[in-house]
């Protein structure tokens, strides 16, 4: 059985381990060369003034073996542990604590006894404080004992401050590189107070505890442990705060204004919640007020002796209760079995504490009238089950960013990355984003930018929701999947090194909400006093209603019986990867991923028994996989690509599913861990769904996050001839594709007879649509990518390459989307250049609507048109554009661009382009040939003419 680690606390002392040592334990450590004995140089009252101030903190390696990654040696788990990769020494692990820390002792552990034999490493002890460049020494290099007689446990005494601490090894007797299962580093934050105040001694309360059942809501959350549990007047459930995320808070709405009398705090009476002292403060509000302090900040003595409860005396008035934390001596955060809440609830408010009136943010004038677009014809775009809210839209009292007239890209343009050109950036506390919902709904979805890490890789911060002014939660931001740097148009010459010039600024968080909020409700993203990023740049909000878990069907068999476990941190993969062999063996008829979080850092696939080629290449067949549903069921990856190990293709990533045949997956989440699309040191950022594909596959409600491409389809013939099976039939519906590195979806070698419809695209980092007649196939005479389909799919922010593009094929069509804010290249492209098969029979783009695409790229000397035609080398005869609008073009509406091939016959019928605010209507660039038709074709507002040819272009135009 799995023990949270949060319960195996030693009575009188602050050590909250996995495996617990105990002080006694520590005394009869065996440790050397400078290793002291803890029990004879600390008393318990000692250590019981220190915290484990690395637990849960940001930690980073210099390297890593497989899938032991740094993360592992302060995630209180000694099962699991960091590995340096072989022989790249010196290696670093790295630790930063947060704040500035006064340093008593650090302990480094190994796993347990029983999995390991004696080892000796050799390592410095380095430390860094805020402002230093570089790292002094604390404690010399030496060299370590780690055996099972002292609990593979070494503990050194530490003097001195430090906000980063930094272990430098350079030898291990027992493996490659150094090992690390837990780095804990005992310290008091500077400023702390470490001294408890005597713990109040619970009194009597008269009346009612009004806090019971009532909503609940926390500024985080570890694993599964949530606010609710703290209000259900059950002690055996508890919230707990995430490790270290501190200050933290847990929030209780009253049902009315109560005169409060005390606020009392219980943990599980239980002996196996040993003793701890948590500091905390509480607060309190009346309505839409600000929080006043009710009771200062303290630390209380939790004992089961005396209940593990206390009782905190309080004088005030308010409709909400809030617990801030700053430590806890016991686990990594806050801990609250009941908050209970005692007094007379009041039928007027009172001036205690005194609720500060919030005016009403009003809209901040836009610098330059935006035209408004026409309306967009319903019968175009993804039918999504959410609704969008522009930030620029709402109220707000931060900044309105708007682009330039050239929609300037690749120099840390915010607003050209923003949908519509638009967003508002919040600085300063108080300020907000406001709109009023006009659906109900029990989730979120922010699109934001928050500023990277100093030196790369990204950080976390909050910002606060509210809803009709009464707080509901913290959102968690994220940037370590943003922030790609350089001028370069190659996309693998990007790199996640700081610098000047930055792209890919934005990023997305979701979370579902506590309740239903009904349409009419008035939400508030605002900047909180603890909300500590330098800056908060909004995009857009959306909103859905999203229905509760699916239930297993009755031929499907759960990856639970397989070994897997929701929501514990702890890889998946074994069993995922054994429900889907049963599956294909015969020996159940569905796999089924229940609601929750489950981790995978391996691809799922078949094990090619031949080893036949460098990389395994053998895809899945004959599987069905179902899900409770794209909100519910969440596959994630924590390690990069390339630092994952595995039998596939690093290319191909850790994540998602090779498919070679006969594969229905649906109502899944795929967050992989990508974070670049190549370059820096053979960096990947993987493919949440590749392979073969074949024949009766279908993909349905599947939501692709942070992965080098959503879904390539097709393998070279190359690999593994024998196993040729090219995508054919293939439907892919209700996709949700956000924040790639390259493509959305690819059909590529020889894929035919396939479509994606109904289906969403944001911030892909290349075409988001895609049919790629590549030459990597059996005949190329047969074998060209035809009769695909992209229908009725919404592509939004693509920030490089295009909305849609078809390179090569014939009976390809691109039929009734939206297409919305390129940053660089068309909104639809038909193109020969990546050297495809040749375009012949006919190609139709059809009833399309385009907003604000095409770009400049390639060192930003070419301009792209919102519909562009590039016979590079080849023709591309039988192109029929029609019943489409084309509206605010960054350069020219349709372009016919310079190339050797020929454009014969293009039919252009029933086009509206208006407002190409750069360029023409409708351009044919001096070295482009061919000719059009045009009928029904309507230009107006070009700055350089409605239809255009350059000189010396043979191009001609008739109809009309």
């Amino acid at each position: 059985m799995r023990i949270p680690w949060k319960h195996a606390v030693v009575t009188g002392a602050v050590l909250a381990l996995a495996a617990p040592l105990g002080l006694s334990a520590v005394a009869n450590a065996v440790v050397a060369n400078g290793a002291t004995n803890s029990a004879a140089t600390n008393s318990a009252a000692a250590y019981a003034a220190e915290a484990n101030v690395a637990l849960g903190k940001p930690i980073t390696a210099s390297s890593v073996t497989q899938d032991y990654v740094a993360r592992n040696a302060n995630d209180g788990n000694t099962g699991t542990y960091w590995e340096g990769a072989g022989g790249q020494y010196p290696a670093h692990l790295t630790v930063d604590l947060g704040a500035e820390a006064d340093l008593a002792r650090l302990v480094v552990t190994l796993p347990p006894a029983d999995v390991w034999s004696s080892r000796t490493q050799t390592f410095s002890v380095l430390g860094r404080s805020d402002g230093e460049p570089g790292f002094r020494t604390l404690k010399a290099s030496a060299a370590y004992a780690f055996s099972p007689a002292s609990g593979n446990t070494v503990e050194i005494p530490l003097a001195g401050q430090a906000d980063e601490i930094r272990l430098a090894f350079t030898a291990n007797t027992g493996a490659g590189s150094g090992q690390v299962s837990e780095l804990r580093v005992w310290g008091t934050p500077t400023g702390a107070e470490p001294t408890p105040d005597p713990t109040p001694t619970p009194s009597p309360t008269a009346g009612p505890n009004h806090a019971l059942n009532r909503p609940a809501t926390a500024s985080s959350v570890q694993w599964t442990y949530g606010a609710g549990n703290a209000v259900d007047g059950n002690t055996a459930t508890y919230w707990e705060g995430a490790a270290g995320q501190y200050p933290s808070t847990l929030d209780v709405g009253l049902a009315t204004p109560t005169q409060l009398t005390s606020v009392r705090v219980r943990l599980n009476p239980d002996g196996v919640w040993a003793a701890r002292t948590q500091t905390f403060s509480v607060l309190g509000r009346t309505g839409t007020g600000e929080w006043q302090e009710l009771k200062a900040s303290a630390a209380y003595s939790f004992a089961p002796g005396s209940g593990n409860v206390v009782n905190v005396p309080v004088t005030g008035t308010a409709s909400d209760i809030r617990l801030r934390f700053t430590a806890n001596t016991g686990a990594g955060n806050g801990q609250v079995a009941e908050l209970e809440a005692y007094g007379v609830p009041s039928p007027e408010p009172t001036p205690t504490p005194t609720p500060t009136p919030t005016p009403t943010p009003t809209p901040t004038p836009s610098p330059t009238p935006t035209p408004t677009d026409p309306p967009v014809d319903p019968t175009r775009g993804a039918p999504v089950p959410y609704t969008t809210y522009e930030a620029e839209d709402g109220t707000y009292t931060g900044t309105l960013l708007q682009t330039d007239p050239q929609r300037t890209f690749g120099h840390t343009n915010f607003a050209t990355e923003s949908s519509g050109r638009e967003s508002v950036r919040l600085t300063g506390t108080g300020q907000r984003v406001e709109f009023t919902s006009t659906v109900p709904t029990n989730s979120i979805v922010v699109r934001n930018s928050i500023p990277d890490a100093a030196s790369g890789g990204g950080q976390e911060k909050t910002l606060s929701l509210y809803a009709d002014g009464q707080f509901v939660q913290k959102l968690t931001l994220s940037s370590r999947h943003s922030w790609l740097y350089g001028t370069t148009d190659d996309p693998e010459g990007l790199t996640n090194t700081p610098g000047p010039d930055a792209r890919r600024l934005f990023d997305e968080s979701h979370a579902l909400l506590g309740r239903s909020y009904p349409a009419g409700t008035r939400f508030s993203l605002q900047r909180d006093a603890g909300d500590d990023a330098a800056w908060y740049v909004i995009d857009l909000i959306e909103l859905e209603q999203v229905a509760p878990p699916a239930t297993k069907p009755a031929a499907c068999t759960s990856i639970t019986e397989y070994g897997a476990i929701p929501d514990d941190g702890i890889q998946d993969t074994a069993a995922i990867q054994a429900a889907v062999t049963a599956d294909q063996n015969g020996e159940i008829d569905c796999v089924w991923i229940p609601a929750g979080q489950w981790r995978q850092e391996k691809k799922i696939l078949t094990d090619d028994p031949l080893n036949r080629g460098q990389h395994n290449q053998v895809g899945i067949r004959d599987v069905t996989i179902r899900g409770a549903g794209m909100w519910h069921s969440q596959l994630y990856s924590l390690i990069q690509p390339q630092d994952a190990g595995g039998i596939n293709h690093p290319h191909e990533g850790n994540f998602g599913f090779d498919i070679d045949d006969n594969t229905q997956i649906s109502g899944i989440a795929i967050f992989g861990s990508g974070r670049i699309r190549g370059g820096d040191g053979n960096a990947e950022g993987g493919v949440a769904l590749n392979g073969r594909f074949g024949k009766g596959t279908t993909i349905s409600d599947v939501w692709i996050e942070h992965a080098n491409v959503g879904a390539w389809v097709g393998r070279d013939y190359s690999n593994i001839p024998e196993l040729w099976n090219p995508g054919d039939g293939l439907r892919f519906t209700g996709m949700r594709i956000r924040n790639t590195y390259a493509d959305g979806i690819n059909f590529a070698n020889g894929t035919r007879n396939s479509t994606v419809s109904g289906s969403s695209f944001r911030n892909t980092g290349d075409d988001a649509l895609a049919v790629w007649a590549s030459r990597y196939v059996k005949d190329t005479s047969v074998d060209i990518g035809h009769d695909n389909h992209f229908r009725n799919n919404t592509v939004q922010l693509p920030w490089r390459a295009n909305g849609i593009a078809i390179y090569g094929g014939y009976g390809n069509t691109i039929e009734n989307n939206l297409v919305s804010d390129t940053m660089n290249y068309p909104g639809i492209m038909l193109a020969t250049d990546h050297d495809p098969l040749p375009f012949s029979g006919t190609t139709l783009i059809a009833n399309n609507g385009l907003y604000r695409t095409g770009g400049a790229f390639w060192n930003e000397d070419q301009e792209f048109g919102a519909i562009t035609l590039f016979a590079q080398g080849r023709d591309i005869p039988g192109v029929t554009i029609r019943d489409t609008d084309v509206v605010d073009s960054t350069y020219d509406g349709i372009q016919f661009k310079t190339g050797g091939g020929n454009l014969p016959d293009v039919r252009l019928t029933n086009v509206t382009i208006d407002r190409s605010t750069n360029g023409s209507g409708i351009l044919a660039m001096a070295g482009a040939r061919g000719n059009a038709i045009l009928s029904d074709v309507t230009v107006t507002n070009s700055r350089d003419g409605d239809i255009v040819k350059e000189p010396g272009s043979t191009f001609t135009f008739t109809g009309q």
